[in-house]
């Protein structure tokens, strides 16, 4: 017996994977964004005050 869904359009799970597409391209920006904004942050410190954290210059490059 075979049953079929009536309520849900058929292109409801191409949109479905669309949008996550999409959402992973966003997510994937925002996180190349956050790294952008954190090294530029770590740049504008000394070498000192990286010391103090416990990161080298190194280490900003590898982020």
């Amino acid at each position: 017996m075979a049953v079929f869904e009536t309520t849900r359009p058929m292109t409801a799970g191409v949109r479905a994977d669309a949008r996550g597409v999409f959402a992973s391209l966003i997510g994937a920006i925002v996180s190349w964004n956050d790294r952008r904004v954190t090294r530029n942050a770590l740049e504008g410190l000394t070498s000192r005050e990286l010391a103090d954290i416990g990161l080298t210059r190194a280490d900003i490059a590898e982020m």
